[in-house]
């Protein structure tokens, strides 16, 4: 059966042409962007992250031979791109997102990267490289946080990338600190040197949790490095921050050209608004219900995302959110959620995401306004959402959409199969 006849809603207009405005190093300045999160950061969080204002989103890291081994498919009727693997997807977009949508990539080998980037290029508007993620499903073959301690292939990755890509592609990467200032300058230094547009500085070690506050302090003396060097390269801080409002504070601290928000946005994707959303029993999550059937976002998936969701409440008494926590819960698939979704409009809320990123002002190319310096000193404790600690499945868990139609990844036209090689790796 396909999977379209889940779609109860008529499609909207089809989106105008987004004009792209391809990313440059400007581009990461200014911003409050979306982390990349394993599940969080699924397809319908970044649409409304974007709708509520968030500049650029990252997607979670997917792992470049997950890519080499997946198929492109397009639905017909919303325009969604999935990237299929032998049983699922591996990870969905839509061209809505295109301009503003950085692909997150784990990978330990310069080859690989770059046939991953070749594959999703046009899909994407810029690569970044996962150098910081600390868990066993990303170190475990030298991915993630294993490339701070291998700064030679961490180097060589970004080099090659850097080389491979059509100057509209950006190439960045997300770090954490190490232990040592002078040894996570020293590392510094040569990412910036492969030409990356941006570098996201993580500000906890490798062996910190969520749970220990950001060393947010140690930010500025990178941001100024990174400015003495004259390369003109954005650095996003990432770590602590609860929202729009609050970015204006981590960056009068750091000195951070950006800022990126993960826990704060797996809570609440309204929190890139100056004024976020309250009572997403109904002010967010019966919209995002709605646009996760019609663009066939996986359940489980769906329904993850919606559990993370915390914020104030001001007109949804305790009763009401019992009711709504049973309905949710109590339900193993989209049929049953009419008491919190009303109709099944999820068309409309797709087209009021799609006019409110249109509605966007042009970016602005000009030179960067850095907020003013305040004191060195040690940052107040930060208060972060609790309890959303993010599992560690390798991908959005979306099945396949069979009915679609499908293409070859262009990486690998012409290439013949894809063997197994001694070490673990593929060869093509």
């Amino acid at each position: 059966m396909s999977r379209r006849s889940n779609s109860l809603s008529p499609s909207p207009r089809a989106p105008k042409r987004v004009k792209l405005d391809h990313l440059t190093s400007e581009h990461f300045k200014n911003g409050v962007f979306l982390a990349p999160m394993v599940r969080s950061g699924a397809l319908p969080t970044r649409l409304f992250a974007l709708k509520h204002g968030a500049t650029l989103v990252w997607g979670p890291e997917i792992v470049d031979k997950a890519v080499l081994h997946s198929e492109r498919c397009v639905d017909p009727v919303t325009g969604v791109v999935s990237y299929n693997g032998k049983s699922k997807a591996i990870f969905t977009t839509h061209p809505i997102e295109k301009p503003y949508y950085i692909f997150q990539m784990g990978s330990a080998d310069p080859e690989l990267a770059v046939q991953a980037a070749r594959a999703v290029m046009q899909d994407v508007s810029g690569i970044d490289l996962n150098c910081g993620c600390p868990k066993p499903f990303s170190t475990h073959s030298g991915m993630g946080a294993a490339l701070l301690t291998n700064p030679d292939l961490l180097c060589s990755i970004l080099t090659a990338l850097r080389a491979a890509m059509p100057p509209e592609i950006t190439v960045s990467a997300k770090i954490r600190l190490l232990p040592s200032q002078e040894d996570t300058l020293k590392l510094v230094e040569r990412i910036v040197n492969t030409g990356i547009s941006a570098l996201t500085v993580h500000c906890r070690t490798r062996t910190m949790r969520d749970r220990d506050p950001a060393l947010v302090e140690r930010l500025r003396d990178i941001v100024d490095f990174v400015a003495g060097m004259g390369k003109g390269i954005a650095v996003i801080e990432n770590g602590d921050c609860t929202g729009a409002e609050d970015a204006n504070r981590i960056r009068a601290l750091t000195g951070a050209h950006s800022v990126m928000i993960a826990r704060a946005a797996e809570a609440n994707p309204s929190c890139f608004a100056p004024a976020p959303l309250a009572d997403l029993e109904e002010t967010l999550c019966p919209a995002y219900l709605r646009v996760a059937r019609y663009l066939d976002n996986n359940w489980g998936l769906t329904k993850f995302c919606v559990s993370q969701f915390k914020a104030k409440h001001i007109n949804v008494d305790k009763a009401a959110q019992k009711r709504y926590r049973q309905v949710l819960h109590g339900t193993k698939g989209f049929d049953g959620l009419e008491d919190i979704t009303g109709s099944w409009t999820g068309a409309e809320d797709f087209r009021e995401i799609v006019e409110a990123i249109e509605a966007r002002p042009p970016r602005v190319h000009g030179p960067t306004e850095h907020p003013a310096e305040s004191p060195r000193a040690t940052p107040p404790l930060l208060v972060t959402p609790t309890d959303t600690s993010n599992p560690e499945p390798p991908g959005s868990g979306a099945p396949l959409m069979l009915a679609l139609r499908c293409v070859d990844i262009p990486a690998l036209s012409g290439c013949g199969p894809l063997t197994p090689t001694p070490g673990g790796g593929i060869s093509v």
